[in-house]
């Protein structure tokens, strides 16, 4: 592995920790908006940031998270699966305006993954968990595509790592 590519990596990781700790009260629960998810869209642009984003997910799970090991499982999991897809579909699909929007919308989706985790673990009603978390994650997404279209054009995610 390339240095660059390990320290791009790294430094993505270290950001999704930053900024989950930052907002750790909002970022685990029934109801959470976890902004660190904007680094999901970073795929969209070069599938090797899957690296630094899963391991940011694995960190702060390990560190923050008051569900304990399911989370590891579950979270890493759900980003794992999730952004596995979109890596796939984002060979279908070129333009980046429609990979953010897709992105948006399949991870939005999936939070079934974690809404059966919370309803493992603490025992809250599936559906309700379901429709909560996903509004969290379709919010920080929705809100964040432009933010990180706009960072594109100053920094080129493609070639960065």
């Amino acid at each position: 592995m390339k240095v660059k590519f390990l320290a791009t990596s790294a430094i993505i990781a270290a950001l999704y920790i930053a900024v989950t700790m930052l907002v750790a009260p909002i970022s685990f629960g029934q109801v959470q908006f976890r902004i660190a998810e904007m680094f999901n869209h970073l795929v969209a642009f070069n599938p090797r940031y899957i690296v630094g984003v899963t391991l940011g997910v694995l960190i702060s799970n390990f560190l923050l998270s008051s569900v304990g090991p399911l989370d590891l499982i579950f979270g890493v999991g759900h980003t794992i699966i999730t952004l596995g897809i979109f890596i796939f579909i984002c060979k279908f699909v070129k333009n980046i305006w429609a990979r953010l929007i897709i992105n948006t919308f399949l991870f939005t989706f999936t939070m079934f993954i974690i809404a059966y985790q919370l309803n493992l673990v603490l025992e809250l009603p599936f559906w309700e968990t379901w429709l909560f978390v996903a509004a969290g994650e379709f919010t920080v997404l929705a809100v964040s595509a432009p933010i990180m279209y706009a960072l594109n054009k100053r920094l080129d995610f493609k070639n960065l790592i």
